[in-house]
C-alpha cells in the first residue's frame, strides 16, 4: 500500500511533483490519441451482431408478415412487443416498439408533458414552474433533455443502493411541481450502482403531490453484465407500482442499441396500458409507424441466439478492459488518499471522485496529453458539479491496446493535479 499524499512533507511534495511532472511530459511526447469520453462499444464488440442483416433479406418469406412492410402497427409488431416485454420482465401490453434510440422517446416523453400532459393533466407549459430530481452523479444526455425545456433540475444524492428516498420522498410527497425524475436503476451511468429492492418499493409507493409525476426509468443497462457469476438484477419497477396503486406513475426505456448495434438497434417503452393508450393518441399524429422491418430482423436474430449467451460474448470482450482500468487505478492510486472508484458489475461506466477542486484541471491534462475524457460536471445538472470531482470513464471504446496506457495516463494526471492541489 502506498503512503497517503496528505501524510507528505511539503518537501517530499515539491520532489515528487518534479518526477510526476517529468513522467506527464513523457506521456506527452508519446503524442497518443486515445478516447475514453463515450461509452461506445468498439468495432469488433458491434460486429458481434453483423449477423442481424443477414435474418430478413430479399429471400425471406414473409407469409403472414407482409403487413410488415407497410405502414401502421404503431406499437410495434408483437413478436417485437414480446421480446422487450421478456427482457423487462413486463406484459406484452405494457409495451411500445419504437425506432433506434431510447433517447429520442425520453425526448418525446418531456415534450408531451410539456406540450400537452398527460392524462388530461395541465400542460408543464402553462406552469409557473417544473421540477425533475436528477440523482447525482448522472448521465448528461437526461439532464441536457430537461434543461432544453427549462425544467429546473435539483440533485439528489446516489448511494450505494440508490437515490437518497428520503430526501426524494420528501420533494415528491410535498411539491407538486416536481412531475419527473430521472432513473437509471440497474448499472447506474456512471456509477455502477444498483436500485435497492427496498429502494424500488419506496418509489412505488410514494404519493406524489402532483398527479401528473412520472419515474423516468431508463433500464438502458439491464442485460449488460460483466460477469456470468456476479450480477445485479433490478426489481421489476411496473408490477411494484402496479401493486402499489401507482400504476401510471412509470415510464420504463430500453433498447438493443449496446446489444446489437449501437446506429440501427430497436428501442421501446413500457408503462401502464392507460398510459400507452396516451402515448398512442399522440403517436398517431406523429408516426403512421416506426420501423417494422428492423423490429423484425432483430427478434429474427434472437430467435437463433440466445440474447444471455450473446450478452456475455460481449461482457467477455469488456470486462477485460474494466479490469484492466482498475488494476491500474488500484495499483497507482491505492493509497494515496486522493480519489476513489467504482468497481460495477456490469453497465459501461467506472465513476471517479478525485480531490475536490481538481476534476477540471485533471480532464484538461489528460486532453492536453492526448486522452479525451468526458468533461468534468457533466454527470451533474448544468454541467456544475458542486465538488468538481467526478469523473466518468469509459472503458468499452479503446483497443485492448490502449486501455492500459489510457488509464495510466489518468492516473498520472490525478496524482499531478492532487500534488499541485496540495501544494497550493
Amino acid at each position: 500500500m502506498l503512503k497517503s499524499y496528505k501524510e507528505l512533507s511539503h518537501e517530499e511534495l515539491i520532489s515528487l511533483h518534479d518526477d510526476l511532472s517529468n513522467q506527464y511530459q513523457q506521456m506527452k511526447d508519446l503524442k497518443l490519441s486515445l478516447n475514453m469520453a463515450r461509452g461506445k462499444p468498439d468495432y469488433k464488440q458491434v460486429g458481434l451482431s453483423f449477423g442481424v442483416f443477414d435474418t430478413v433479406n430479399s429471400q425471406y418469406d414473409f407469409g403472414d408478415k407482409i403487413e410488415y412492410c407497410n405502414y401502421g402497427i404503431l406499437d410495434g409488431i408483437p413478436e417485437a412487443k414480446a421480446f422487450f416485454a421478456d427482457m423487462l420482465g413486463v406484459k406484452d401490453e405494457n409495451i411500445i416498439v419504437f425506432g433506434n434510440a431510447s433517447l429520442t422517446i425520453m425526448f418525446d416523453q418531456v415534450s408531451r408533458g410539456y406540450t400537452h400532459g398527460y392524462l388530461g393533466n395541465t400542460p408543464w407549459c402553462k406552469l409557473d414552474k417544473v421540477k425533475f430530481l436528477c440523482p447525482v452523479p448522472g448521465y448528461d444526455r437526461h439532464f441536457a433533455i430537461t434543461e432544453h425545456f427549462g425544467i429546473e433540475m435539483i440533485n439528489i444524492p446516489l448511494n450505494e443502493d440508490g437515490p437518497d428516498m428520503d430526501l426524494v420522498e420528501e420533494y415528491v410527497n410535498n411539491d407538486e411541481s416536481v412531475k419527473g425524475i430521472w432513473c437509471v436503476p440497474q448499472y447506474a451511468n456512471p456509477s455502477g450502482v444498483t436500485y435497492s429492492d427496498e429502494v424500488v418499493d419506496r418509489f412505488a409507493h410514494l404519493k406524489p403531490a402532483a398527479k401528473d409525476f412520472r419515474l423516468f426509468w431508463d433500464n438502458a443497462y439491464i442485460v449488460h453484465h460483466l460477469y456470468a457469476d456476479k450480477q445485479d438484477h433490478v426489481k421489476d419497477i411496473i408490477s411494484a407500482c402496479k401493486e402499489a396503486g401507482n400504476e401510471n406513475m412509470v415510464f420504463e426505456f430500453c433498447s438493443t442499441s449496446k446489444v446489437t448495434l449501437p446506429g440501427a438497434g430497436v428501442a421501446a417503452m413500457a408503462t401502464s396500458p392507460e398510459n400507452k393508450k396516451d402515448v398512442l393518441k399522440h403517436m398517431a399524429i406523429q408516426a403512421i409507424g416506426h420501423d417494422k422491418i428492423n423490429q423484425l430482423r432483430h427478434v429474427e436474430y434472437f430467435k437463433q441466439h440466445d440474447l444471455n449467451e450473446h450478452m456475455m460474448k460481449q461482457a467477455d470482450m469488456l470486462r477485460p478492459k474494466f479490469e484492466a482500468v482498475l488494476k491500474v487505478l488500484d495499483e497507482e492510486l491505492g493509497g494515496l488518499d486522493i480519489a476513489t472508484w467504482t468497481h460495477p458489475l456490469g453497465g459501461y461506466f467506472i465513476s471517479l471522485d478525485a480531490m475536490n477542486g481538481t476534476a477540471k484541471e485533471i480532464v484538461g491534462k489528460c486532453k492536453e496529453a492526448g486522452m479525451v475524457l468526458t468533461g468534468a460536471g457533466a454527470t451533474y445538472p448544468y454541467g456544475k458539479d458542486p465538488n468538481d470531482s467526478n469523473i466518468r470513464i469509459a472503458p468499452s471504446f479503446p483497443t485492448p491496446e490502449e486501455i492500459v496506457p489510457a488509464a495510466k495516463l489518468l492516473a498520472l494526471c490525478v496524482k499531478l493535479v492532487s500534488v499541485e492541489k496540495l501544494l497550493a
